[in-house]
């Protein structure tokens, strides 16, 4: 997912819980403690403590006294740490961009529970067997340098020319959420998995390389040692207040009209996790109205529930930023399953 390395907070607060935790994978029945462990992609907490996550963490420890431990990496990097602790487990909740949060599901690491408010999330933005429900609503995009590179690409085939080698890149698919966008993307535009590869294999040409996290590409981008870097539409809106030299655009095949499709933030509450009380109550208190509103004018996202509307500044600006782009809808089902063979395609077309 994004992709959105920014440091990861409370990387200790994990460690301490391993210890405390007893072996059997956690039980919160055992344990009292005011602490609650997030697994997450990045995008959601800010550069200077001043994003959506830092507010919503803040403001539910000030009223619960429950503490927020936070982990933070690629979504595939997250749904594979909890992978290897499923026999211990460290996490109470999992926040992951699709199809990860998909996949984390299909390998038993979510259990199923519907927050409060999920009756306002759409049927497309949660599953139907509760495992899991997207708590912000966001938009698989792409970045340019607006100083170097005033106009924005329009199309696919433009990032082919040599003026873009070494000076563009992507998050890896298959560990990164956004990553994994580009492929998702790619199929959709040009017609399918085969054509896909093959404009993936020349792109890489001008490739610099693999990116586990997509956040990396932004700060290089407004610093112009990248032209273009994918992304997706919160995470760059809200890093675009400190980077100014970002610009936000959608690529488009020739001859056709730019696209992106919903990339949410989806959270689970994940299997025998160690604090299963308190991460019920964590996100309860995401979905909440309260906290719903504060997606755009601090976060630079959607709200996840559609009985809640916003008209800050930033909301406004992110609607105009999605006029005349197609929203196209994945086959997540066929997606999930196959996933493994789409990455292996890719790695085969690039040599990655």
């Amino acid at each position: 997912m994004r992709t959105y390395a920014k440091p990861v907070a409370a990387v200790t607060g994990a460690l301490v819980l391993a210890a405390t935790l007893t072996a059997c994978g956690g039980s919160s029945d055992a344990v009292d403690e005011k602490v609650v462990t997030v697994y997450s992609a990045d995008g959601l907490k800010g550069e200077k403590g001043d994003g959506w996550y830092d507010k919503v963490f803040a403001d539910f420890e000030k009223q619960t006294g429950i503490k927020v431990k936070y982990v933070e990496g690629g979504s595939g990097e997250m749904v594979q740490r909890a992978l290897r602790e499923k026999s211990n487990t460290q996490a109470d909740l999992l926040v992951t961009l699709p199809p990860f949060i998909q996949q984390a599901g299909s390998k038993g690491l979510l259990q199923s529970y519907e927050p409060k408010g999920s009756d306002q999330v759409d049927g497309a933005d949660k599953s139907e067997d509760g495992t899991w429900t997207s708590v912000v609503n966001n938009y698989f995009g792409f970045v340019h340098n607006k100083k170097e590179l005033p106009a924005a690409p329009k199309t696919w085939e433009e990032l082919l020319d040599t003026k873009y080698k070494d000076k563009l890149q992507y998050s890896t698919p298959g560990v990164a959420g956004d990553g994994t966008a580009v492929l998702i993307k790619a199929m959709h535009d040009f017609g399918g998995k085969e054509p896909a590869m093959e404009y993936l294999k020349k792109l890489q040409a001008n490739n610099v390389g693999p990116s586990s996290s997509t956040s990396k590409l932004a700060p290089k981008v407004d610093k112009g040692e990248l032209l273009v870097a994918n992304g997706d539409v919160q995470m760059n809106f809200a890093q675009a207040k400190s980077m100014p030299n970002l610009g936000i655009w959608f690529p488009a095949k020739d001859g056709g009209k730019p696209t992106t499709f919903a990339l949410p933030y989806a959270a689970g509450l994940v299997n025998k996790a160690p604090h299963t009380e308190n991460g019920k109550k964590l996100l309860d208190f995401m979905l909440s109205e309260g906290a719903q509103r504060e997606v755009s004018a601090i976060g630079g996202g959607f709200p996840a529930r559609k009985d809640v509307k916003t008209t800050d500044a930033n909301a406004i600006e992110l609607g105009r930023l999605m006029e005349g782009v197609e929203v196209f809808e994945p086959d997540w089902a066929d997606i999930d399953k196959n996933l493994t063979a789409y990455v292996d395609a890719w790695k085969s077309a690039t040599g990655s």
